[in-house]
C-alpha cells in the first residue's frame, strides 16, 4: 500500500484529465445506444447529489465518520466510469460501496447491520439476503482493481492550517467544500492538495465578501490571470479590485513559491462554483422518480 499520493493507485489509475474523463464516459454512453436512448439521465451532478443525500442518511444511522463517507463517494465514482448507472441498482451500489469504505477506512460496520439500515431507507431496493451485497462488493472491487486506498483533502487542509494562519471559520468552511468536492469529478482529476488549497482560497473569499458565489467566481479568474505575473515576480498582483481581501494576494504569491498548479486550484474552484449553481435546481423527487423507474423497469432490484 502507498503511504504518500505521488507513488499511489489513486495517483498512477485514477487520475484523468478532462478530456481522458470525458472519453471514458462518452464510452459507456456509447456501449448500448438503444439502453441510453430509452433511459435518458439527468445531469450527472444531479445525481450525485442525490446519491449523496442517500449515503449521508445511511451514514447517520451508524454514526459513520466523514472521511469513510468521502472514500465511499470516490468508490461510487470510480465504480460509474467503469460500469453504466442504467445496468445497476444505485441504492445497492451505494450501501456496498459505503460498507467497503467503512472497513477501509478501519471503522468496519457488521453486514447485517449495514443491510438492516440500507433496507429500512430503500426496503424496495435492497435485498434482506446479506449475500447480495457480498457479491456486489466483490463487483466494485473487481471493477476498481482492488486499488482502494483514498488519499483526501482533509489532511492537506489540517497541515496548512497552522502554516498560513487560518482561523477556524476558514478552516471549516474549507472542511465544508471538500465534503461537497466529493459530488463532483474533482477526485479524478487533481490531487487532494489542489482540492485542499481550492477550498481554503473558496473559503477566504467567500467568507469576507458580499459578493457571494460572484466574488468566488472573480477570485478564481484573478488566480488565473495572476499567475504568470507571480511567476516573473510582479509586486501588483494583488490590487485586483475583485479580491475580497489583500491576504488573497499574498495567498496567491505562497501558493506560487510553493510550485502549486495555479490552474488546476482555478479549475477545481469554477468546478465547485458550477456544482452550487446546479444545485439551486437540484430536486430530490426527480431523481429519485427517474433512479426508481430505470431500476424497477430493468428489474435490476431483485
Amino acid at each position: 500500500m502507498a503511504a504518500n499520493y505521488w507513488a499511489s493507485t489513486q495517483r498512477l489509475h485514477w487520475q484523468f484529465s478532462r478530456t481522458e474523463l470525458q472519453d471514458i464516459l462518452q464510452h459507456l454512453e456509447n456501449e448500448d445506444p438503444a439502453l441510453t436512448q430509452q433511459y435518458p439521465l439527468l445531469d450527472r451532478r444531479l445525481l450525485s447529489i442525490f446519491y449523496n443525500q442517500q449515503l449521508v442518511k445511511l451514514a447517520k444511522r451508524m454514526s459513520i465518520r466523514q472521511q469513510a463517507l468521502g472514500t465511499a463517494q470516490v468508490y461510487i465514482r470510480r465504480f460509474y466510469t467503469k460500469v453504466d448507472v442504467r445496468n445497476t441498482n444505485p441504492y445497492l451500489i451505494l450501501t456496498t460501496a459505503l460498507y467497503l469504505a467503512c472497513k477501509m477506512e478501519e471503522s468496519p460496520q457488521h453486514i447485517r447491520v449495514v443491510v438492516e439500515h440500507a433496507r429500512s431507507l430503500w426496503p424496495d431496493f435492497i435485498p434482506s439476503d446479506v449475500s447480495r451485497l457480498g457479491e456486489c462488493e466483490f463487483y466494485l472491487i473487481s471493477e476498481m482493481n482492488s486499488q482502494l486506498i483514498i488519499h483526501h483533502p482533509y489532511r492537506t487542509l489540517q497541515e496548512l492550517q497552522g502554516r498560513l494562519d487560518l482561523v477556524q471559520d476558514d478552516v471549516l468552511v474549507a472542511w465544508s467544500i471538500i465534503n461537497d468536492h466529493y459530488l463532483t469529478d474533482l477526485p479524478l482529476l487533481f490531487a487532494p492538495h489542489v482540492i485542499a488549497i481550492a477550498a481554503i482560497f473558496l473559503a477566504m473569499t467567500l467568507k469576507q465578501s458580499s459578493g457571494g458565489q460572484q466574488a468566488a467566481v472573480n477570485a478564481a479568474a484573478y488566480l488565473t490571470d495572476s499567475r504568470q505575473a507571480i511567476r516573473e515576480g510582479s509586486s501588483t498582483v494583488a490590487s485586483n479590485d475583485n479580491v475580497p481581501e489583500k491576504r488573497i494576494g499574498s495567498f496567491v504569491k505562497w501558493l506560487a513559491e510553493g510550485e502549486v498548479d495555479l490552474q488546476a486550484v482555478a479549475d477545481s474552484m469554477q468546478e465547485i462554483i458550477s456544482l452550487y449553481d446546479v444545485w439551486d435546481r437540484y430536486g430530490e423527487k426527480t431523481c429519485k422518480d427517474q433512479i426508481s423507474h430505470v431500476v424497477k423497469a430493468r428489474g435490476l432490484d431483485k
